[in-house]
């Protein structure tokens, strides 16, 4: 079965073979440390903190923005490390066969041709009854960067979005549906350089001044107005919606009112399910979910989608243009790719 996958996922690619161990820096960079949480580190006398490799895209993206030009196609297949609750019954090893294409000339069709990529493999190693979900979190993100907010607070939201829970607690209480976390409301303003002089000697690395900002910027997150109504209501119904990907830039337009940025999100919507229907699939057939995606890997920035057999996951894969910019030095191209997991699907099959 790998064979079959590999031979159509690797046709016309590039092969890469990243290193198991990889510099820590530019991980904990682009995730900040609760990377610690889901990748095993350890400490090199040479090289310092590294990494067991816990996907393939990060390491493909830093070496192709090294010097690689687009349009480009890179594949690749072997294990990665994760680690996982001992309730989760996850393998903490695990194979990945992955493409990944950068090319801006056509952002939609290169998606699409991706998209493709995986389904052909899928076939060409005689997988079945496949379920298929898409998504695009620019629909997202554009809703968060429509609602009327500070800076400070919209980029919560937006450090949260792939934290569910998290994320809808914020916008409960940006709402006024919730209340302040306890004793903010006990803050004040007045005399606060001389409560801050009153409170004794400064223990540990903050300094005054930077306890003076901090309850600044608590007490004006207090004293915020609320998220529009409306624009709460909206940014729900997307989180919500569940349709096909024929009808799925309908269903979004009608909540371009209250959320007037989604307008070239849902353009690109629109152009990558032409782009995949081109391909000859009916997007009326294809699954679209609001907030699908929101729980992976923290770099996707549009399209996404997934493959599950037998309830089990087996293929994800999504846009990451924004990545190419964090691990590029503000040299940025528009990048899309997919993995499948080949011990997922043997399990699924078994």
């Amino acid at each position: 079965m790998r064979d079959a996958l590999w031979s159509v996922m690797s046709k016309g690619a590039q092969v890469m073979a990243p290193d198991a161990l990889l510099p820590a820096a530019a991980l904990l960079d682009l995730y900040g440390e609760d990377i610690r949480a889901r990748a095993y580190v350890t400490q090199d006398p040479v090289l310092g903190e590294m990494m067991l490799r816990p996907d393939y895209t990060v390491p493909v993206v830093q070496a192709h923005m090294a010097g690689g030009v687009a349009p480009a196609r890179y594949a690749y297949q072997g294990p990665v490390w994760r680690k996982q609750t001992a309730a989760s019954g996850r393998a903490r090893e695990y194979g990945q066969i992955g493409l990944e294409v950068f090319d801006g000339t056509n952002p939609a069709a290169a998606n699409a041709d991706v998209f493709d990529t995986i389904m052909r493999a899928l076939d060409h190693a005689g997988v079945n009854g496949r379920a298929v979900i898409t998504g695009d979190i620019a629909l997202m993100r554009s809703a968060v960067a429509s609602l009327q907010m500070s800076e400070l607070r919209r980029g919560a939201l937006m450090r949260h979005l792939w934290r569910p829970n998290r994320f809808n607690a914020l916008l409960a209480r940006f709402a006024g549906e919730a209340d302040h976390p306890q004793g903010r409301d006990a803050l004040s303003l007045e005399a606060l350089d001389t409560q801050v002089a009153d409170a004794g000697p400064a223990i540990g690395l903050r300094s005054p001044d930077t306890v003076i900002a901090r309850v600044q910027r608590l007490v004006g997150d207090r004293d915020e107005v609320k998220v529009p109504r409306d624009q709460v209501t909206a940014l729900r119904a997307l989180q919500a919606m569940s349709t096909n990907l024929s009808e799925a830039a309908d269903a979004a337009l009608a909540l371009v009112a209250p959320l007037p940025l989604l307008s070239p999100a849902i353009d690109s919507l629109r152009a990558w399910a032409d782009a995949i229907a081109s391909k000859g699939y009916d997007p009326a057939k294809i699954e679209f979910r609001g907030a699908y995606g929101l729980t992976s890997m923290e770099y996707y920035d549009g399209f996404v989608f997934g493959v599950s057999v037998q309830n089990q996951l087996v293929a994800t894969g999504g846009r990451y243009d924004a990545l190419t910019a964090a691990l590029g030095g503000g040299s940025k191209m528009a990048a899309v790719g997919a993995v499948i997991r080949p011990d997922s699907l043997q399990a699924a099959l078994s």
